[in-house]
């Protein structure tokens, strides 16, 4: 446990090199979030063009169908574009690392997309934050080491804002907020073993088989809940409504997303970078305002400010004592 959480928590070395693989990184990962912000509006069209196959099937079924086309289709895109990928399908070692961060995706995707079809999306984007405060809690206990004050001063500022930026969650704990808090767990460890994993092998690698793990346990999922037994259970992802959202969770939240993350966030501390995905939802609001799906007030503000506050503070400060 010690030589895991030890090359879990260190970035490289700040040198000039590492310092622009800092700003690269930093921009790579604020790339995702804009992107990220998106999927959020892109599973709601999914899931809402499917009501009927939801009162039909189950939300469990029909959410398991959903990730695996998602990540089948990321993965085809690897595998069309990149050698690496191709290779690293015949390769035991990347196929280690891709069970490990594709077994912790498919839970946090499959609890969150549950979970997101139970709750309002002020009360889910509040409890999917908290993957911030998992990611200083894990890393904490696995390193037995505290992190700065200002990362941990980050981390305050990144989930209040996250939380609060459609205003003050109105919780009522129930079967969606428990497993909104699981899918936090998750993407919490995620982000750790991706520093980790990412550092000992080749992004692009782990990427395709990450996808590949996903998918195929979407797919166990789904035949062990019952579902999958007919062609009408699987080919609803080409419907009219569906289609188009699910090829942008594909090709955009899953291939680009990851494919930059899995490259990029080896070059930051995880704290940092889970306090960087924090913005996700301040892009999901700015899309939501464009297309009048979230009312204008005064959270808005407040909240994103804070996100900004808590990168912008991370950011200055944390060069000297980051590797505290």
């Amino acid at each position: 446990m010690g030589e895991v959480a030890e090359s879990t928590v260190h970035p490289p070395s700040i040198d000039s090199e590492g310092l622009g693989q800092r700003k690269v990184a930093i921009a790579a990962l604020l790339v995702v979030t804009s992107v990220w912000g998106a999927t959020f509006i892109w599973m709601k069209q999914a899931l809402n063009a499917l009501q009927p196959e939801i009162e039909t099937y189950g939300s469990n079924r029909v959410v398991g169908v959903l990730v695996a086309a998602r990540f089948a289709i990321a993965a085809i895109v690897m595998f069309v574009f990149f050698s690496k990928a191709r290779k690293a399908l015949w390769e035991p070692e990347q196929w280690k690392g891709g069970a490990i961060l594709g077994g912790l995706m498919l839970i946090g995707f499959v609890t969150q997309m549950i979970g997101l079809d139970e709750i309002n999306p002020a009360v889910s984007a509040f409890l999917t934050s908290l993957y911030v405060v998992f990611t200083a809690t894990i890393t904490i206990f696995m390193t037995r080491k505290r992190p700065s004050r200002v990362l941990l001063f980050g981390v305050v500022l990144a989930t209040f804002g996250a939380g609060f930026i459609q205003g003050p969650p109105h919780l009522t704990w129930g079967f969606g907020e428990a497993l909104t808090v699981v899918c936090a767990v998750f993407f919490a460890l995620h982000i750790i073993y991706t520093q980790k994993i990412t550092q000992e092998m080749d992004p692009i690698g782990v990427t395709q088989t990450s996808f590949a793990v996903v998918a195929i346990g979407a797919v166990a999922m789904t035949l062990l809940l019952g579902g999958g037994q007919t062609v009408d259970e699987w080919s609803f992802v080409i419907d009219d409504g569906v289609l188009i959202p699910v090829l942008c969770l594909g090709i955009g939240g899953s291939f680009f997303c990851l494919l930059l993350l899995n490259m990029f966030q080896r070059y930051l501390h995880p704290i940092q970078a889970a306090i960087i995905y924090a913005f996700e939802p301040v892009w999901a609001t700015m899309y939501g305002l464009g297309l009048d799906l979230v009312d204008w007030s005064a959270w808005i503000l407040v909240g994103g400010g804070a996100l900004f506050l808590g990168n912008i503070v991370v950011e200055l400060f944390t060069h000297g004592d980051e590797e505290e």
